[in-house]
């Protein structure tokens, strides 16, 4: 398991509010008995929020994924999906990737993720079911350099989900002409991502 500090952490080696965990292993090369730990781990946590699940976007719900899914829905854990890959649905075979291809092939990436909805709707098991929205993702591929594909809302619905979406407290500053909050109209409108 990898964890990760979001925001550094406090004067006593605290982590921030938010804290990313990976745990790599329940799909490929893994083993049963590291299954079992990231369970007892997940139950265990009282701080989790909701958990994000990585499913690759060309093979849609494996075995794997199916059991990690109903062990999060029978422990009552919150959970998201997260198409992973879908350049390959998008841009295959394709290292320069464009906008027509995209509005090309986005027909393509909803079928495979209205596919997984309808797998994961008639999943025979009770609790709660994962968050309806299913985030789509790539690391592998840019229409914009450094702008990866749906990481930004990956970004959005971990923060939306920790709360820090949230407006914060923050000093006024009134202009002494207008009366208005300057800092106000200056900070960027925030925008809830589908």
């Amino acid at each position: 398991m990898n964890f990760f500090a979001v925001g550094g952490e406090d004067e006593q080696g605290n982590p921030g509010r938010l804290v990313v965990l990976d745990m790599p292993g329940y799909g490929h090369k893994s083993r049963a008995e590291w299954g079992e730990e990231i369970m007892k781990y997940l139950v265990g946590r009282k701080q989790l929020v909701r958990a994000f699940v990585l499913i690759d976007s060309m093979h849609g719900v494996k075995r794997s994924d199916e059991s990690l899914l109903q062990a999060l829905r029978e422990s009552a854990i919150s959970h998201q999906v997260v198409l992973s890959k879908v350049d390959r649905i998008l841009f295959p075979r394709s290292r320069n990737p464009t906008q027509q291809m995209l509005q090309r092939n986005a027909t393509n990436l909803q079928q495979a993720a209205q596919s997984i909805r309808d797998g994961l709707a008639s999943m025979d098991v009770a609790g709660p079911e994962a968050l309806g929205e299913i985030l789509a993702c790539s690391t592998a591929a840019s229409l914009e350099r450094g702008k990866w594909l749906g990481i930004n809302n990956l970004r959005w619905a971990v923060l939306a989900a920790t709360g820090l979406n949230e407006t914060r407290k923050r000093p006024m500053l009134i202009d002494a002409d207008s009366g208005r909050d300057v800092a106000l109209e200056a900070m960027p409108e925030a925008t809830e991502c589908r």
